[in-house]
Formats: structure tokens, C-alpha cells, sequence
């Protein structure tokens, strides 16, 4: 079972920022095998094995791969409360996640701010940061679907904000130990390199502890998420299988 990717977008964007999926996970104890699409009229869930694999809920109707499949008053009922809740607990999870890369954005600020930077870099770097930032809250506001955040694209993502920021740090470190070992000062030259070699490295692990300051919000999304559990718990397809769209462990 993967990690969940019913609290919309969350766990697959805090990857990016950095922290680990799975430890937000555990945090709602919450799997889910699906992805989920949110469409004007439906809600949509698909997966590449097993069946079924879409499923799609609207005001009370299900329909598994394809095929109607005939529900109680009851089921009704509990269908069209998950999907009204779910599409409730949406602009939460943005929320969370738009105060998520201000939170990123910030440590990499302050992470900078302690490297000895030149004024020209800091501008720059500021400038990018603001620039990814935005772009990042755009995507987030525009997404209704966790297929935007998974495989090659979140990758790419990742790639691009890499790509704009670690260089130019590592530019700056590099520059910084040539003038040290232009100036004899061996010993601070050879720690700037170091630093400028293994920058990644270093930042992930301050990175991730900053990140923590956002568990409190993704623990009050916690109760949301159990809810939608328990209401389409025991559901079945036209075939008596269970749907699972999302489960709860201990």
C-alpha cells in the first residue's frame, strides 16, 4: 500500500519541501492505494491494480470501472457525505500546504542568511526564491488532482527548484574559497569547497527539522480524514469487493 494520497496533494508536495511522505503518513496513520481527481459533477479514484480501479462517486452514485452499481439508502447517504466532506477538506490541505512553502521558503532564507553570502547572491537567490515560491502556491491553488504531484512531474519540480537555487549558493561558496586560497587561508578554503560540494546534503537534514513546525496543522486534519474512513468503510462494488478508498491503521 503507498502512502496516502487522500489528504489532497499534501503528502506528495512535502516531499518537495522537503520531508518525507511517509512520515506524514503516519502522522494520520492514513494508506490509501488510489488517486484522487476532484471534477466539477464527480469525484474520481483510480489505480493501476487491483480492481476496481476507478471509482467514481456523484451526489450519492457509484460507479465502479465503468458499471453502475445499485446502493441501499444508507450507502447513499454515507457516499454523499464522504464526497461533500472530501471536497470540504480540500482548501484545507491547500492551506496547509501554501503555509508549507512559506515555511520552506523562510528556512532557506534564514539557511542562507548564516552561509557569508556575497549582497549580489543573497539578491538573486531572494528573487528566486520569491519567483519558485509563487509558482509553487500557483500550482497548489490551480491542482484538483494528486496525479499533479506524482512520478515524472513532481520530479521535474523538484529538478527545476534544485536547478535555480543550490548552483548559485554552491557559485558563491566556490567563488568565497578561491579568494581564501588566493589569500593563503588553505584551511578556509578547503571548508568552503567541502561546504560547496556537499550543500544538498547539508541542508536536507535542517531543512526537514524546520518542516516539523508543520505537523500541528496536518495533525488537525487528522479527525477530517478519519471521518472520510469510517463513512466509506464497507462500501462494495457490483462484485462484493471492497472499495477501500482510504484506510485508517493504528
Amino acid at each position: 500500500m503507498r502512502p496516502c494520497r487522500m489528504p489532497l496533494f499534501l503528502l506528495s508536495l512535502l516531499v518537495v519541501l522537503p520531508l518525507q511522505a511517509q512520515d506524514l503518513a503516519a502522522t494520520c496513520h492514513a494508506t490509501s492505494s488510489y488517486d484522487v481527481t476532484l471534477r466539477p459533477g464527480s469525484v474520481l479514484f483510480d489505480r493501476p491494480a487491483p480492481a476496481p480501479t476507478r471509482v467514481e462517486l456523484s451526489h450519492g452514485t457509484l460507479r465502479t470501472d465503468g458499471a453502475a452499481v445499485p446502493l441501499n439508502a444508507e450507502e447513499q447517504d454515507r457516499l454523499s457525505l464522504f464526497e461533500r466532506d472530501l471536497r470540504a477538506l480540500a482548501p484545507r490541505v491547500r492551506t496547509v500546504a501554501q503555509h508549507g512553502v512559506d515555511i520552506a521558503v523562510q528556512g532557506l532564507r534564514e539557511e542562507a542568511a548564516g552561509m557569508g553570502l556575497g549582497a549580489d547572491t543573497r539578491v538573486q537567490l531572494d528573487q528566486r526564491l520569491a519567483a519558485d515560491a509563487a509558482s509553487l502556491k500557483q500550482r497548489i491553488a490551480a491542482s484538483d488532482s494528486t496525479h499533479d504531484w506524482q512520478g515524472g512531474a513532481m520530479d521535474q519540480y523538484v529538478n527545476q527548484i534544485e536547478s535555480d537555487l543550490l548552483p548559485l549558493i554552491a557559485g558563491d561558496l566556490g567563488q568565497q574559497a578561491l579568494t581564501a586560497a588566493m589569500s593563503g587561508d588553505l584551511q578556509t578554503a578547503a571548508s568552503l569547497r567541502d561546504r560547496a560540494t556537499n550543500l544538498a546534503t547539508q541542508l536536507e537534514p535542517r531543512m526537514r527539522q524546520r518542516m516539523q513546525a508543520l505537523r500541528p496543522q496536518i495533525e488537525a486534519l487528522c479527525p477530517a480524514i478519519r471521518q472520510l474512513a469510517t463513512l466509506q468503510q464497507g462500501v462494495r462494488d457490483g462484485k462484493g469487493r471492497p472499495l477501500d478508498l482510504l484506510q485508517i491503521g493504528q
